[in-house]
């Protein structure tokens, strides 16, 4: 297997940096920092150049352009406008989407498709930007989660078995955000979506649309099982939208759906 020699040096370049506090306008806290933003940008875009190598974007341009749309917007509206969004659509089936370092977002063909409308579009995009302004990836305490994504450009080096083993790695990206890292993206998709000029509680229509489709298994991966705790973030975006939490959302848990 051949590595890039990003690989051989990224651990040398994130043990070379000091940690330091910085405030996070997202979490409204100091929080500990090992990690430039210009590091974070090119760990960013050397993980999309490798994803791009094992996947294909859609040849859709109606779509492709839907997507950059939406996406612009609610980048005119997040927190961390000094970054550059891009926003792009993969080929895959799988009802799922994932953010990188630095400003990537990427939306697989089959979430968009299973979407009833551009606000639940503009949800699930504002929600993946909301990880990447609040630095989870880039934090000190997630930097397993950014080896993870380093780990896909190592994937690409096993021939035939470089997309699924890149598939793997994805899935094992998304599901590495924390409990409080998925509510915090949750609140700031509330903010950014109702600032964007969308409806906010197609949030909410979305999740339920998704629970119909995981149990159904219309796909093999869906956006649950990447971004958990749906019983209970229902309930947060409720309480975000509206300033309350239902009785619904205190009751509602986890649901397992093995």
């Amino acid at each position: 297997m051949k590595f890039p020699v990003f690989l051989a040096i990224f651990p040398v370049l994130l043990c070379s940096v000091p940690v330091y506090a910085e405030y996070n306008t997202v979490t409204n806290r100091d929080e500990p920092v090992r990690m430039s933003t210009e590091q974070e940008v090119a760990i960013g875009d050397n993980v999309a150049k490798q994803i791009e190598k094992a996947y294909k974007l859609v040849q859709d341009k109606h779509m492709e352009e839907r997507v950059e749309l939406i996406g612009n917007n609610l980048a005119k509206v997040c927190d961390r406008k000094e970054l550059i969004y891009h926003f792009k659509v993969l080929d895959i089936d799988d009802i799922n989407a994932v953010s990188l370092p630095g400003g990537w977002v990427y939306v697989f063909k089959g979430l968009v498709e299973k979407c009833k409308n551009d606000d639940e579009l503009a949800g699930v995009i504002a929600h993946e930007i909301g990880h990447i302004c609040a630095r989870h990836s880039a934090k000190q305490q997630e930097t397993s989660s950014i080896m993870t994504a380093i780990m896909i450009a190592a994937a690409l080096g096993t021939g035939g078995q470089g997309a699924q083993a890149t598939n793997l790695a994805l899935t094992s990206l998304m599901a590495a955000y924390s409990r409080e890292d998925e509510f915090e993206a949750d609140r700031r998709a509330v903010i950014y979506t109702k600032k964007a000029g969308y409806d906010s509680y197609a949030l909410i229509t979305f999740m339920q649309t998704m629970h119909e489709a995981e149990r159904d298994r219309i796909r093999p991966y869906t956006y649950f099982r990447s971004h958990p705790y749906e019983g209970e973030r229902i309930g947060n975006i409720n309480r975000e939208i509206n300033g309350v939490r239902d009785f619904n959302g205190w009751i509602n848990k986890p649901i397992d759906k093995d």
